[in-house]
């Protein structure tokens, strides 16, 4: 996948608001592949919405989103579990962790799933991301900053075109933010992928090959 295109796209519930002013809701956007975007946003303002409308979680929209020229209203479920696997990657804003689960299982559940990594390349990761001894730690027990440092590693146990990050850095401090940048940026370049990173404040510090404001 070499590009994803918004076409007049926005959220439903924004189809009354006569004075919406974006850079991306309502207008011609195109998301290619090899670069990196930051999505700017004040609170409200449909940041996680984009991110859940172009993973295909969510279809309340209006206007066109497509792949490559393909509208992905037309995909199919056995489209989106292939375009999951290897094509698209998303770290969500909630997380979406299992809780019963230690850190490294709540990894290995998405590259069990792609065979992308081996479990020596993941343990590398937590060295990278200073959380070496939460391996084991029931995902429970760890901060919010801590889980945030997981589902980066999971959304980075496999391959992609496009990599979503929503709000990746919330709750972490400086170093560690740089850190996370860093793996994320590596694997990104390595695949020759495009990222995506959405903000309503604190980001990556990164640059950017365009910055938009939602």
């Amino acid at each position: 996948m070499n590009t994803i295109h918004l076409d007049h796209t926005f959220p439903e519930v924004f189809a009354r608001l006569d004075d919406l002013q974006s850079e991306v809701w309502k207008q011609d956007v195109t998301f290619e592949k090899g670069k990196l975007y930051l999505v700017e946003a004040n609170s409200g303002t449909g940041k996680s919405s984009l991110c859940s409308f172009v993973y295909g979680y969510r279809d309340d929209y209006q206007g066109t989103i497509d792949f490559d020229g393909h509208n992905i209203r037309r995909l199919k479920s056995g489209d989106w579990t292939r375009l999951r696997q290897r094509h698209l990657s998303l770290m969500f804003q909630e997380l979406r962790l299992f809780p019963e689960l230690t850190a490294l299982e709540n990894v290995q559940i998405k590259n069990r799933l792609t065979g992308f990594k081996t479990k020596k390349q993941i343990l590398a990761w937590f060295d990278e991301l200073g959380i070496p001894d939460k391996v084991d730690a029931p995902l429970a027990l760890m901060s919010f900053g801590q889980q945030q440092r997981v589902t980066m590693m999971r959304a980075l146990a496999q391959p992609f075109d496009f990599l979503l990050v929503d709000e990746p850095i919330s709750h972490l401090d400086d170093l560690n933010s740089r850190s996370m940048a860093d793996i994320m940026i590596e694997e990104a370049t390595r695949q020759g992928a495009g990222v995506v990173v959405t903000s309503i404040g604190k980001h990556m510090e990164l640059k950017y090959d365009k910055t938009l404001r939602l």
